[in-house]
């Protein structure tokens, strides 16, 4: 029956998912050209809250912790497992008040509706994956940005999204260079858990009746710290969070 609900549900999310795009689209750039910022800004928490609670038309169960305790007043790094491009709307929603920033590949810089607009006009970094000096000087703008506007920046330390569900190695120059031109920033890491569920036979179907999670873990604070050494302390943490064995 799971299996049936998966086929008969996902078309309708998918269609429900491409209209908030276009949809958005249009309307992040009336709001970028009318109120500037702070109005698209708003705009895109609207599209993502959407966007996540919408899955619940696949039977999707979803759940926020620790969130509560989120620390105010300072730029975040937030640094997180990455399972699927579903990781995103959570993101922007649950850190909305923060407004976060994301390290992206550059490919998704163009060619999306609301997406790329969201990216290309957020302040996010985009990168080139096989020019590392880019990446690094398009991070370290991310950080200094974030350090400026009290604002958070999210980093996929994987590099890219796990096929299989288990948690690559986490790689540090990223969070490093954020660190280093975000000074004051706190981490965050965050465990994305069941997303991975979700996608497990690609985009189509959709499986039925996923848990998903996504848990911020308590701050930390990487000052004075070996951010190699931190970086493998988060990989555990999340890991041990989402039940993965070290």
């Amino acid at each position: 029956m799971k299996k049936i609900l998966s086929y008969l549900l996902s078309p309708i999310y998918w269609i429900y998912f491409g209209i908030l795009l276009l949809i958005f689209h249009v309307i992040q750039v009336i709001c970028h050209k009318t109120g500037g910022y702070q109005l698209r800004k708003k705009s895109v928490d609207i599209l993502n809250y959407l966007l996540l609670y919408g899955l619940r038309i696949v039977g999707a169960r979803i759940s926020f912790k620790g969130f509560e305790n989120l620390p105010e007043g300072r730029p975040l790094i937030i640094v997180s497992n990455h399972q699927s491009t579903f990781d995103i709307p959570p993101i922007v929603w649950g850190f909305r008040k923060q407004h976060p920033k994301f390290v992206s590949k550059k490919e998704l810089g163009k060619g999306i509706p609301s997406i790329s607009y969201n990216l290309r006009m957020g302040g996010s970094a985009l990168i080139d994956r096989k020019n590392g000096r880019q990446a690094m000087v398009e991070i370290a703008k991310l950080g200094k940005h974030i350090e400026k506007e009290g604002y958070c920046a999210s980093i996929f330390p994987e590099g890219t999204r796990s096929k299989n569900g288990k948690i690559r190695s986490f790689q540090y120059p990223g969070i490093a260079s954020l660190a280093k031109t975000a000074p004051s920033a706190l981490i965050i890491p965050l465990a994305i858990d069941g997303n991975y569920e979700l996608t497990k036979n690609g985009y189509f179907p959709l499986t039925f009746g996923t848990k998903l999670t996504y848990t911020a873990l308590e701050a930390i604070d990487p000052s004075d710290k070996d951010i190699k050494e931190l970086t493998l302390d988060i990989e555990n943490k999340i890991k041990a969070e989402v039940g993965v064995k070290q």
